[in-house]
């Protein structure tokens, strides 16, 4: 058995083509060294503002996120998924541009060799991985993910950019010398200026197909975006349902009541009494981790209002937001004090002027501003007001 798998093993081998079946006259090491400039920018505009969006939903101790400008975080979020997606072509144009290295010998020689070599496999893997899961999250389609996304996404960015310095380290003398040296003229300079011209453009178009999820104006021509402004009900795209998150008859209840509790004390108010209190209303954007947003006109009670009810000082308070949702991870979400004492932040009741569709979270949903989607708490039971200092 091991004689029969030794030689299955040299078959494979023999069949390896040798670096010179992979030549091309396209391939060089200047546009391997610029489409790598490109790449590593795109790599870390994703990394800031991937980092930024994970501490904002997961945050440390010592983070601290503002309520204005009210759209910030549509911007950071809307640039993070743009730039991902548009280094599909170009982590595509690079690993063509250094293919036929994956199939140099020996393999390895010497420890430098071997750590460069080990370097760059965890990048090619982490990159790959992190533009698939970044591409199945804007589709909501986890099914192909056997982990938690935001985890996966978060942890294996480090390992990213870890493996992309170490791999700069190396290869800076190279690309040094690649920026120096002068482009070549003749039809091998026009066609890899070609090549660049062509990656570029296919990175234009992945945009302009996907941005118009954020970016109004655009709509009408990003035919990929996965959700669009305007559609939906009520005119905005909807992710999580009521009947997914299996709320409806809870939500739907006449003798639904939101608890309110905080320093001892504890309020029950019905939809009638949330009516009663002074309404206002906010023009804010719902801003999602896949990259789409739309603004909407909502009208609610604010929530420094409700936090007065039970004696709190919104300014040192935060407050615990409890869906109706049974299970979940985001049934629950915390709202720090910079957006409990802002005036946009609103236990909205009504959407353009109308009842809460069901979807958007009829009777009372959270929405804040500068805030993910995914912590603007629909289907709200129960908030618990508690001091922070």
């Amino acid at each position: 058995m091991v004689r029969d798998l030794g030689a299955g093993l040299r078959r494979i081998a023999e069949r390896i083509p040798e670096p010179g079946d992979f030549r091309s006259p396209l391939r060089s090491v200047r546009l391997t060294t610029v489409l790598g400039i490109a790449l590593g920018v795109a790599f870390g505009v994703c990394f800031l503002t991937g980092v930024l969006s994970h501490f904002i939903q997961h945050p440390p101790f010592w983070f601290r996120w503002p309520s204005r400008p009210v759209g910030l975080y549509r911007f950071t979020q809307g640039l993070h998924v743009a730039t991902g997606l548009a280094t599909v072509p170009l982590l595509g144009a690079k690993l063509w541009s250094v293919y036929p290295r994956l199939f140099v010998r020996p393999p390895l020689h010497g420890l430098r060799h071997a750590a460069e070599r080990l370097a760059i496999a965890a990048l090619v893997a982490a990159a790959l991985f992190q533009v698939v899961s970044g591409v199945l999250n804007v589709a909501r389609w986890y099914a192909p993910m056997p982990f938690f996304f935001t985890a996966g996404h978060y942890w294996i960015a480090w390992l990213a950019v870890g493996a992309l310095l170490v791999h700069l380290g190396v290869q800076l003398p190279v690309v040094r010398a690649a920026l120096r040296r002068p482009a070549p003229a003749g039809a091998d300079g026009i066609g890899r200026r070609q090549v660049l011209v062509a990656v570029g453009a296919a990175a234009g178009v992945v945009t302009l197909a996907t941005i118009g999820q954020t970016v109004r104006p655009l709509a009408a021509v990003s035919v990929l975006a996965p959700r669009r402004p305007g559609t939906g009900p009520q005119g905005l795209p909807v992710n999580k349902t009521a009947a997914a998150a299996g709320v409806g008859p809870a939500a739907l209840d006449p003798a639904y009541r939101l608890v309110l509790a905080g320093f001892g004390r504890s309020i029950t108010l019905s939809r009638t009494d949330l009516d009663a209190m002074p309404q206002h209303t906010a023009a804010l954007p719902i801003a999602c981790v896949e990259g789409w947003s739309a603004t909407g006109t909502w009208s609610g009670v604010r929530l420094r209002d409700l936090v007065a009810l039970v004696g709190g000082d919104p300014a040192g308070c935060e407050a615990v937001i409890e869906s109706l949702e049974a299970a979940g991870r985001y049934r629950m979400s915390v709202l720090p004090g910079p957006h409990l004492a802002d005036d946009l932040t609103l236990l909205a009741l009504r959407l353009g002027g109308e009842p809460l569709d069901l979807d958007h979270g009829f009777p009372a949903r959270i929405i804040a501003p500068n805030r993910p989607g995914v912590l603007q708490t629909k289907w709200v039971g129960r908030i618990t007001v508690r001091r922070t200092r």
